[in-house]
């Protein structure tokens, strides 16, 4: 009986693994929260295709995947997604630079400096809807900021894999931004 309940313990679990088993390039938001964060500058391998990133999420990660696993890269989370442009970054932790060997098909290696965001925490499914919610409730709450300046549009930055339960997943809205300087 023991041995049964481990078992059943483990296959809820599982889907939790991957995510576990990976470096993070910097701490989530947690859900409910609006915040300022810096990102780290780092390595992020970009796929990129026509039309929105939620109706194309599969094909556009094929090609990082398979980038990944040919030079033996370690998955890093989270996923940084281009909603209306239609792309997708994996972060490469810094132990892992080394082994990235540049441009390949439809993989483009950028270099990103460091970046100042603000940041909605949410969990739930990774859909068009979810998104334009927690964006909303981000933009409402920049506009509460008139110390801040928006300097780029929102995008997606997604925590867990497809095989997480979608009441496990978390992800955030992320637009850049700026302190705006005080008129003269």
């Amino acid at each position: 009986m023991i041995f049964v309940a481990r078992r059943h313990l483990l296959l809820l679990l599982l889907p939790f693994l991957p995510a576990m088993a990976t470096e993070q390039a910097f701490p989530p938001t947690a859900p409910g929260v609006n915040e300022l964060k810096t990102l780290p500058a780092g390595v992020l391998l970009r796929s990129a295709g026509p039309g929105n990133y939620f109706e194309q999420s599969n094909q556009l990660f094929m090609p990082l995947f398979r980038y990944i696993s040919k030079h033996n890269i370690a998955m890093t989370t989270p996923v940084e997604a281009r909603i209306e442009e239609g792309a997708m970054y994996f972060w490469v932790a810094s132990s892992q630079e080394p082994k990235v060997a540049g441009n390949e098909g439809a993989v483009v290696v950028e270099r990103m400096g460091e970046r100042t965001v603000a940041s909605r925490g949410a969990r739930g499914s990774y859909s068009a809807g979810n998104f334009a919610k927690s964006r909303a409730e981000l933009l409402s709450w920049l506009a509460g900021r008139p110390d801040l300046e928006v300097t780029g549009d929102a995008y997606g930055v997604f925590w867990h894999g497809p095989f997480t339960p979608w009441f496990a997943k978390r992800y955030e809205v992320h637009v850049p931004v700026r302190t705006k300087v005080p008129a003269e």
